[in-house]
């Protein structure tokens, strides 16, 4: 796998331009800047400098966030890190299969504030390991109470009877950092990994726009918002399950993938 880090410059002078502050608004703008780093052999051939229009079947990785991808080499994980340095700044993060061609993304946009810097990224894992880790998790979950089983398939072709997702809520009386670890607690189980300190850093909403996108009957299903309640959540965990938890790191945790969620940052922990 490959790690890359993306400074990018969203300005601190309200009289002046900030693209990148403008194109941070829409996440599924973001994912489809970072798509067109991984573009087709056939578009970089009949387009080294990236002059023609843009055309989605020339970035393989740029996929509908409805349909999850038959090869794992077809997507990436990203992160949108704000609060760096003078606040001036903003990282994304993105661990990708496949290796990253950051001067073809960004050489007609002017977002980046610096050099993108990418690096190999081979982690191995034992049982018993202890990690520090960081995720941006989309709080959410099936609720077979809004079942639809009006038609039997959607327009993707899959069972309209399977359950809905909704946001993931808590009750009044109760802390919301208490009901997440739960929440995220269980999906630690099923991903190889036990919780061990664990701290919500911020609660919130991401929002994003997806486009017009072709259904398989050939018909476009029309541009329309999308939010999702999000948690950036951090602390340390032990691996109980190496391959499981291999596994998890390469392909993310949760849902909503290409909105920003789901890549499990990790670093060891500190002697002391």
């Amino acid at each position: 796998m490959y790690m890359s880090h993306l400074m990018i410059d969203i300005g601190d002078n309200p009289d002046r331009p900030r693209p990148g502050r403008l194109w941070l608004r829409d996440v599924y703008h973001v994912h489809q800047r970072l798509c067109m780093a991984f573009p087709s052999e056939a578009r970089v051939k009949r387009d080294v400098e990236f002059l023609q229009p843009f055309q989605e079947d020339d970035f393989p990785l740029l996929r509908n966030p409805d349909v999850k991808p038959e090869d794992p080499r077809h997507s990436f994980l990203f992160r949108i890190d704000t609060g760096i340095q003078d606040g001036a700044r903003t990282v994304i993060l993105v661990q990708s299969a496949l290796k990253p061609d950051w001067d073809y993304a960004f050489q007609n946009a002017r977002f980046l504030a610096a050099d993108p810097e990418w690096k190999e990224y081979a982690p191995t894992f034992e049982v018993g390991q202890e990690l520090r880790f960081r995720i941006r998790i989309n709080l959410s979950k099936k609720s077979k109470d809004l079942r639809n089983t009006r038609e039997e398939t959607d327009a993707y072709g899959r069972p309209k009877s399977q359950s809905k997702r909704v946001a993931v809520t808590w009750d009044k009386d109760q802390k919301p950092d208490e009901a997440i670890r739960a929440w995220f607690g269980a999906k630690a189980v099923r991903n190889g990994f036990a919780l061990d300190n664990f701290q919500l850093v911020h609660l919130g909403w991401v929002s994003g726009y997806r486009g017009k996108t072709k259904v398989p009957s050939g018909e476009d299903r029309p541009k329309h918002k999308m939010r999702f309640r999000s948690a950036l959540i951090e602390g340390t965990l032990a691996v109980t399950d190496a391959p499981c938890f291999s596994q998890a790191v390469a392909s993310g945790i949760g849902s909503a993938k290409a909105f920003g969620f789901g890549l499990l940052s990790l670093a060891p922990v500190r002697a002391g």
